[in-house]
């Protein structure tokens, strides 16, 4: 992912949404542990820079244990909510905004077993 500030873009990720350093290099940086890792890097500076663009932008998506405290603890930290709580019959989802306006999906899962589901956690929370 071309960033404009790649140690904006370092801290939004790690220090906020809480992926961790995986391999750091002076001009590119890996997030994450197991899957699909978050590769950052500078953008170009010759070629205009849409990452907010809903239709040739790019867009991430993050599973969450409860999208209200999870948007909440976000708004605390200053993070820009593109779209507030969306509910559909699969889950709920919300979109926020990173540092490049790139769009985040946080997406809660309607389980259909969710009463038998452990309850209490908050958060980013692994698939």
């Amino acid at each position: 992912m071309a960033v404009q500030d790649l140690d904006k873009s370092i801290q939004f990720y790690n220090e906020i949404i809480g992926l961790p350093i995986k391999d750091q290099r002076k001009t590119w940086v890996d997030l994450g542990t197991s899957g699909a890792l978050l590769s950052l890097h500078p953008a170009s500076s010759t070629t205009e820079h849409v990452g907010g663009s809903i239709d040739n932008g790019i867009s991430i998506g993050f599973l969450v244990g409860d999208l209200k405290s999870a948007l909440e603890e976000l708004k605390t930290k200053g993070v820009t909510v593109h779209r507030d709580i969306v509910e559909k019959d699969v889950g709920k989802n919300a979109v926020i905004l990173d540092p490049d306006q790139y769009m985040i999906s946080l997406f809660e899962p309607n389980f259909i077993d969710k009463d038998q589901q452990t309850s209490g956690y908050v958060g980013f929370t692994p698939a």
